[in-house]
């Protein structure tokens, strides 16, 4: 896989929404995946959000991941996905897809690997070829990008390097 794309609300996030006052919304990420992230920049896999809603708090975590490509209120998320892949030089085959509604079946239907969440909708289960121990919200991207790692056989090399990194810049911090 060279690249992972994955739906927010129900995979980063448990799918709560949180709604205040004037619009205001909260949702819960937690750090997990934060992690998985950078090991995925380590690893030089690009990562992509891609959502059926906007939402500020996404628009927020993207940016605090540093994951530049995030396209939301997309029902139809063949849209963004062929932009990706057209951006990114890239066969759907090359991707993985992380969904866990109905509204993820087209690009799950498209991409090589898909991959969803114990807590899916059942039919979304069914095309998936992996599913996660973890359920949305508790570090699903990191678990997609270990086994994905694994899978390659880089998982080891990618975690040192990270290390490396982090020590680094400990030292010219």
């Amino acid at each position: 896989m060279k690249a992972i794309f994955l739906d927010v609300d129900g995979i980063l996030t448990d799918g709560s929404i949180y709604v205040g006052p004037d619009d205001l919304e909260f949702k819960r990420f937690t750090v997990d995946d934060g992690v998985g992230t950078a090991l995925a920049r380590q690893a030089r896999i690009p990562l992509a959000l891609i959502s059926g809603r906007h939402s500020v708090a996404t628009t927020e975590r993207a940016r605090q991941l540093g994951i530049e490509e995030v396209y939301q209120g997309y029902m139809n998320k063949l849209e963004p996905l062929e932009l990706l892949l057209e951006k990114l030089e890239l066969d759907a085959r090359e991707v993985a897809y992380i969904g866990d509604g109905l509204i993820d079946m087209p690009v799950m239907e498209k991409v090589g690997v898909s991959v969803s969440v114990p807590n899916a909708h059942p039919l979304v289960k069914e095309m998936a070829v992996y599913i996660t121990e973890r359920s949305g919200g508790q570090g699903v991207l990191m678990e997609v990008v270990e086994w994905i790692l694994k899978c390659q056989g880089r998982f080891e090399d990618v975690v040192a390097g990270l290390r490396a990194e982090i020590h680094e810049a400990q030292l010219n911090g």
